[in-house]
This record gives C-alpha cells, structure tokens and sequence, in this order.
C-alpha cells in the first residue's frame, strides 16, 4: 500500500511533462531521500497521463519512486493553480514561454506564500513579475526568483567569481561574457528559448513601456568612462574567437542584481538568519565589484555566428507581424538554420553537448586611476565558467541546486519578494553546489596589459 501524500510537498514541479520538465524531474529524482532537503516531490501539468509518462521516463529504468504524486494544474486555471502552489513549499515553474505561462503561476505562488523558482530568460516577464508581484509576494513571505536555470545563473555568478578577482585596489571596469557552445555532434537549441526570442521580439514595445512606467533603478558606481559600443562582430584577440553581441537576458538580470547591491550594499538580509551567515554575508557583498557588463557568442568559427545572425534577422523582421510570427513558430528549423527544433535535441545530442562561458575584464590596477586625466585601462582578468549541455542537463541542475538551497537555508535568504538568482543565492553554498554537479569555475589569467 503506498503511503498517504503529505499534504504540502517539498518541491512541485509544474510544466513536468515538456522539453525541459522531465529533464528537471531526473534531476530532482536524484536528491529525493528521507536524508536529503528534499524529502517529498510532486510532479504537475495541464495532462495526468503526460505526467505520468515523463515521471516514468525520468526514473528509467527503474520504477518511479512510491510518494512521487501527480497533480493536475493549469497555467489557464487559477484555481488549479491556487491549489497546487498551496501544497507547495518551492514551485519549480518550467512551463514557457513564460509570458505566456508564468505570471498566472508565480501570482499563485505569491497569494500561497510559496516559493517559486523559474527558468525563464525573458525580460519583460521577469520585470512585469517584479513589479507587479513583489508587494505581494514580501507581504505573503514568498521567494520569487527568476532565470534559475542556464538564464542566468552562470553569468550571475561568473560574474559574482570573476569581480571577486579584482582584489583591492585594483576595480574591473568592463566584463564581457563570452558564451561558446560546443557539440561532438550538432547542436540543437531548446525550442522554449526560441519561441521566448519571438515573442519578445514582437512584444519589445511593453518591455520599453513597463521600464518607463517604473522609478530608475539605482546605478552602481563604475570607476572609469562607459566602454564604447564596439562592431557587432569582432575578433576577440584574448581568446582567439569570433564574438558577435547577444541580446541575452544575462546582460540584464546581471544589471538589475547589480542596482539591487547598490541599493543594499550589504545584501539582501535573511528572515531568520544566523549571526555566522550575516557576517559571511557582508563580507561577500564587500567583495564584489560592479562593472559594466555585456554578453557575446563566441565561437572559433565564423560560420557558426553567421547562423547566429541569420536566426536573429529572420526574428528581427518578421516577429512584428502576426503571419511573419506564425512562420517562424511554426518552422523553426528552417528559420534558425537548423539549430532549435520542436522534436529537441537526442539523448545522445545532449550528452555529446558543452558549454565555456569565458569572463574578460579590463581594469586598472589602481582604481584611483580612473580619476587621472588620459589614463588607460591596465589589467585583465580572465575566468571561465564550463559545464555541460545548456538546455537539458545544465538548466536542471542549476535549477534543482537552487531548490536545494531553498530548502535548507531559508531562514538566510530574503523572507520574500521578486529577486534575481545573484542577489538571492550569490553568498550561499550554490556555486560549491554547482562544482560538485558537473560544472566548473576558474581563473585562467591575470595580467598587466
């Protein structure tokens, strides 16, 4: 007889049954123990039977553990929605795009006083969400946390390891972060990321109108002349790669985690934290330097950044009219040149996939340097983050370590509100975490320019 289901689960993760969804419940299936902060799981979507399958797909070859429940919710039924996030201590939100699907979930979230984690990586989603549902949320004492997942934590907290290079006194004043994605065999992108690059294209109008509508944000306080905008596609001398500029959702959740430090220059303080993780905690923030930041895809060969732009331009003039947004939703690999599909990447795709996300900083060595007439720019700093596939083995771990932490240290994080990955989870174990689950953070150079 199985045992009776608690009647509030550790974690819920809802949008089980998609592209990333069973992914992320593999993933999950791997820390649920008695032993572990995550002791009992839930599995939901709009399809019992779709869940039902991915669930089992996720514990071959085994039989899916006994407690593992199935809930029925959907993002178009408040009430299933309501119901699911109160039996929930940390909703896992991995139905995108999330435009579409999210705001219903996390408003769900925010009214229960449950936890919500997402993967999303579109910014006028992830701002709307902060605007419209942090009172509430910081009210209810609900976590909110966006870009869990490839979007965003690898640039947050390279970002975070790579500022924290720069000891004093010398200051970063540029980091740009070069994204280089890597097969044995082709690469296949997560259709969710390019339906999400569609509509935020068609859409970029309520982004613009939501960031007029809200107070500025604080800005951090760079040493130096803002770097200039440069050629869309380069030769970047550091590494040996093409680059091209990527209007990626890291550029900005790195932007606002950095007015959030400005704003709270020791943190974002727990609801309960220990004296221990206070200090920690300030000396971590006192730590790090804020810098201008921006986002490249780099490769060794040109013609992988052509297909880049090719898939950006075909996004760029048709995304805005509703036929033109019809065509590339409905052939995606045609209009990517091949590299997002709808029947996703194989198993052996995505073991055979990687990814070096390269930091290159320019500084001084002295930051009171910035201040002297005609001085130049006279250290780099060069760090790497690397793990492995992006969409279906990165994002999932990244996603289930943050969940993790969550559970195990709630009373150090904010008692609740809207936050981005870097400003919840920058001074906790997560990038420890991270190392010890396929991915990697290193410096590769220092030195006077």
């Amino acid at each position: 007889m199985a045992p009776p289901e608690p009647e509030v689960f550790d974690v819920v993760i809802f949008g089980a049954s998609g592209f990333t969804g069973k992914y992320v419940i593999r993933e999950a299936l791997k820390f649920l123990s008695p032993d572990s902060p995550l002791r009992s799981l839930a599995v939901a979507g709009r399809s019992r039977d779709r869940v039902d399958a991915a669930l089992r797909w996720a514990a071959a070859p085994a039989a899916p553990p006994e407690g593992v429940a199935i809930l029925v919710a959907d993002a178009s039924d408040p009430a299933s929605l309501a119901a699911l996030a109160s039996r929930a201590r940390v909703v896992l939100s991995c139905a995108g795009p999330f435009r579409l699907h999210g705001h219903a979930v996390a408003a769900a979230c925010a009214a229960a006083g449950a936890d919500c984690l997402d993967i999303s990586g579109e910014p006028e989603f992830m701002e709307r969400v902060e605007a419209e549902l942090h009172e509430p949320a910081a009210k209810s004492g609900s976590l909110i946390v966006s870009a869990c997942g490839f979007d965003s934590v690898p640039a947050e907290l390279g970002f975070l390891f790579h500022s924290r290079q720069w000891e004093p006194p010398s200051a970063p004043v540029t980091v740009e972060a070069y994204v280089s994605l890597q097969s044995t065999k082709r690469i296949v992108g997560n259709i969710g990321t390019y339906e999400s690059a569609v509509l935020g294209v068609a859409n970029a109008g309520q982004l613009q109108a939501l960031r007029r509508s809200r107070p500025r944000r604080p800005r951090p306080n760079i040493p130096g002349p803002p770097p200039p905008k440069g050629s869309l596609i380069e030769g970047q001398n550091s590494l040996g790669m093409w680059a091209m500029k990527l209007p990626s959702a890291d550029t900005v959740v790195v932007k606002r985690t950095l007015s959030t430090v400005t704003e709270y220059p020791e943190g974002l303080p727990g609801a309960e934290e220990t004296p221990e993780y206070t200090e920690h905690r300030k000396n971590f923030w006192s730590s790090v330097k804020p810098a201008h930041f921006g986002v490249k895809i780099a490769s060794r060969s040109l013609m992988i950044l052509v297909r880049f732009l090719i898939t950006g331009l075909f996004i760029g003039l048709l995304a805005n009219f509703s036929f033109g947004r019809s065509l590339l939703l409905k052939y995606p690999e045609f209009f990517s040149a091949g590299m997002f599909s709808r029947a996703g990447p194989t198993e052996e795709e995505v073991k055979s996939a990687s990814f070096k996300m390269w930091f290159v900083g320019h500084g001084y060595t002295d930051a009171a340097q910035a201040s002297e007439r005609g001085s130049k720019l006279d250290k780099e700093v060069i760090t790497k983050v690397s793990g492995p596939e992006v969409g279906y083995d990165t994002t999932p771990i990244i996603l289930v370590q943050c969940a993790l932490v969550v559970l195990s240290q709630r009373g150090n994080l904010p008692k609740g509100g809207v936050y981005t990955p870097g400003a919840v989870f920058g001074p906790t174990d997560l990038q420890q975490r991270l190392q010890e689950n396929k991915l990697s953070f290193d410096v590769h150079v220092t030195r006077s320019m």
